[in-house]
């Protein structure tokens, strides 16, 4: 599944070139902590920034917004929108007086899947995808999205919004586009805690070039107003302990690991409001968040001591002695902004990730902190220690605003969650071997079936294995053009029938107690096109390329990502999204700070430990879509050279599933392959209990010697079908002692090799 560009889980930065001098690279003394061996002076854009706000307009002088009838289907005739008119009735009360608001996708911590009551801009838009952000204005509403939600935002929408193409040729960001609807003066109002510090004070000085004033409202969300009684509860799931044999490190050691990094950067506490990481550093799990194993807490961990900020009514007594044996207090989750307060009131160095810590705690924390340091005669100031000596900076309390050191110690597995991982992908193929026999056996006897019922089986597959807890993502089921909207979600009652005559994408992820899945698979039950074939066969080839990539230490992500476009370059094809995103182990299916995408923002090498998807793709609006992911686990490559006396790093592959390929034999090798099958399954697959599926695959394999499908012979090379060969082998020794009877025979069937002719 593809993430917000760049770092899904930093949604809020506005701008690709907002400097981050104050967030410089830092070492780790312990080892969980790792050192980033790269130099820092390349850090000097912000990693953390989501394609949806930070593409610039090409075009000089006024930025006036496309309307939606060049943008996306013309309507005859505007609807009025009820929610955006309730909206606009609050911008003029006593206390707000503003011209426009803002209406980003996340909650306080910046998460990209959030609970259901948070989902403000999802309510006042109609828009459900992941990413994106609404402003409305006194007579204007428009919704900022990527290209992965270009097609699905055209029918979600009213025609009361203007749909706003970020990356389309003449599309402004909302800075821009603020800067030229709104008259100078305007004011522009945020609820400060759902937008990170870093993106809020950029926002004030792109908007202040036009004499325009952010307002920052602590008191209310003006969404929340006009929700109401209607607004959803706000989650209550008993959090639990993510058990030692999958978390590879207990919580002693990692706060540890955490309190010497605080000690070298002269911090005396860092606020940390990741749910990902805190559920990391805590060894705790939860399910407040749809898809994410994670509970809406904030952590405050001081050089002696740790808080944790949660709902008391959440916490188990199991949970309760885990807590206690690390010495951690809790305390109500509304009560981090007094402790923050407390803190700064006292002189506290607060280390606080600006891309991550929302707007309203870095406020409150630096308005007492200035009074502070008036009163004991010295002027607070952010910290940098990499820089201390070149800024000069005085003596006394300040902030240490740089990235947070979980983000990457996170990102860098252990043993354990590499096993973890690697065991439930294995259950979860044996899951998706039954799945697909069920399906292609259905779909052959002309059941007919929903891109919805195929979501629903699955999950009923998934849902028998052990450790299973949830889906990782919603599933993508899209058949036919519904394949080219790239985070499509089906619903019932409006979604496609699986045709067999089309192209039919799957992208999908479980959750389990060991790890996490994510996996996509295109195929076509019937005969694809010349067109299909080739589109397929090219992302194949890219998927292959960047699945053997070998590159030097220090190299960031970005560099890889050509790999993977190349064989659609080259005839003028590309596709919208990254091709890889971090993974996180038995916690989030998108985590930082690695990806491999063509956004150069994120500079952040690859090292050992990492895991990242490969998928790259390929969209026809209203047409076809195309999307190979495999998992891959960053580890060294033993290379006969070391230029530089420097490591090599490749990937190893974590997802072992069948890629549909083209399978070819000679007019002996049906026999061959009869004999062999017979051997392995007892002869059973040719009773008349085999499969009507199978029984044709094999007809026609005697009959014709070729069962054409997806894989263009005459577009790949010997390397990349030996590739697919040695990949299919790997899968039918992993997957199929866990399987059996008609699904062990599919699996048979589509891990065949192939021969070039």
């Amino acid at each position: 599944m593809q993430s917000v560009p760049s770092q899904a889980i930093r949604p809020l930065s506005l701008n690709a070139s907002l400097s981050s001098s104050r967030l410089p690279f830092f070492s780790f003394s312990l080892p969980i902590f790792h050192k980033f061996k790269i130099n820092p002076s390349i850090y000097n854009k912000s990693q953390k920034v989501p394609l949806f706000l930070t593409l610039r307009c090409c075009s000089s002088g006024s930025v006036t917004a496309k309307p939606s009838s060049e943008l996306r289907r013309n309507r005859d005739v505007q609807e009025p929108d009820e929610k955006v008119v309730a909206l606009r009735r609050l911008f003029s009360k006593p206390g707000i007086g503003i011209d426009a608001y803002i209406i980003p996708s996340q909650d306080a911590h910046q998460s990209e899947f959030i609970a259901e009551c948070y989902m403000r801009r999802a309510y006042i838009s109609g828009f459900t995808g992941s990413a994106g952000t609404a402003v409305v204005t006194k007579d204007k509403a428009a919704l900022w999205t990527d290209g992965r939600y270009f097609l699905q935002a055209e029918k979600q929408l009213s025609s009361s919004w203007i749909l706003m193409r970020a990356g389309s040729l003449g599309v402004p960001t909302t800075s821009e586009w603020l800067n030229d609807v709104l008259s100078p003066g305007g004011r522009v109002g945020i609820y400060p805690f759902l937008f990170s510090h870093d993106a809020a004070k950029e926002l004030k000085e792109a908007i202040s070039k036009k004499n325009l004033e952010l307002v920052f409202l602590y008191d209310l969300n003006l969404v929340d107003e006009i929700w109401k009684e209607s607004r959803p509860k706000p989650p209550n799931n008993p959090i639990r302990v993510h058990d030692m044999k999958y978390a590879g490190l207990d919580v002693a050691s990692k706060l540890s690991s955490l309190r010497a990094e605080l000690v070298g950067t002269g911090a005396s506490a860092i606020v940390i409001s990741m749910l990902d990481e805190v559920a990391w550093l805590l060894n705790l799990r939860g399910s407040d968040v749809p898809h994410s194993p994670v509970m809406y807490a904030y952590l405050i961990v001081e050089v002696d001591g740790a808080k944790l900020f949660v709902d008391n009514s959440k916490v188990t007594k199991e949970v309760m002695d885990h807590l206690k044996n690390a010495s951690v207090e809790l305390r109500p989750y509304d009560s981090t902004l007094s402790e923050i307060k407390r803190l700064a009131a006292q002189g506290a160095q607060l280390w606080l990730d600006t891309s991550s810590v929302n707007a309203a705690i870095v406020e409150t924390y630096k308005s007492p902190l200035d009074k502070y340091c008036s009163n004991h005669g010295s002027k607070g100031k952010i910290k940098n220690k990499r820089y201390d000596e070149s800024n000069g900076l005085s003596e006394g309390p300040s902030g240490v605003y740089m990235r947070s050191p979980i983000s990457l110690a996170k990102a860098l597995k252990n043993p354990a969650e590499l096993e973890g991982m690697q065991n439930c992908h294995l259950r979860d193929a044996a899951a998706l071997a039954q799945f697909w026999c069920w399906l292609e056996e259905e779909i052959h006897n002309n059941v007919e079936l929903t891109e919805v019922d195929v979501a629903d089986k699955l999950l009923e597959f998934r849902a028998k294995k052990e450790g299973f807890l949830d889906t990782s993502f919603d599933t993508i089921s899209g058949s036919g053009a519904n394949g080219a909207i790239i985070h499509y979600r089906a619903e019932r009652g409006s979604c496609s029938v699986v045709d067999p005559n089309k192209l039919f994408l799957l992208d999908s992820g479980a959750q389990y107690i060991d790890g996490i899945t994510d996996i996509t698979r295109t195929v076509h039950f019937g005969e694809p096109t010349a067109r299909e074939k080739e589109c397929f066969t090219r992302v194949l080839k890219g998927h292959i390329a960047l699945d053997q990539a070998v590159f030097p230490e220090n190299t960031p992500g970005f560099v890889l990502d050509a790999f993977a476009r190349s064989s659609l370059w080259k005839i003028g094809l590309d596709y919208r999204h990254g091709t890889g995103h971090g993974v996180g182990a038995a916690l989030n299916v998108h985590e930082g700070p690695q990806s491999i995408s063509y956004r150069y923002g994120n500079t952040t090498p690859l090292q050992k430990g990492m895991i990242v998807s490969n998928e790259p793709g390929y969209y026809e609006d209203h047409a076809f879509g195309i999307r190979i992911a495999n998992l891959l686990h960053v580890q060294e490559i033993n290379t006969p050279n070391r230029y530089g006396g420097i490591e090599y790093l490749g990937f190893e592959k974590l997802t072992f599933f069948p890629i549909q390929a083209t399978i070819e034999h000679t007019p002996q090798q049906p026999s061959t392959m009869i004999s062999q099958s017979c051997t392995d399954n007892d002869c059973s697959m040719f009773t008349s209990k085999t499969p009507h599926f199978f029984r044709v695959i094999l007809q026609e394999t005697i009959t014709h010697g070729i069962l054409a499908k997806l894989v263009d012979i005459s577009l790949i090379s010997d390397d990349e079908i030996e590739w697919l060969n040695n990949y299919h082998s790997q899968v039918w020794e992993k997957v199929s002692p866990l399987v059996e009877g008609s699904a062990r025979q599919w699996l048979w069937n589509n891990t065949r090799v192939i021969h070039k002719r």
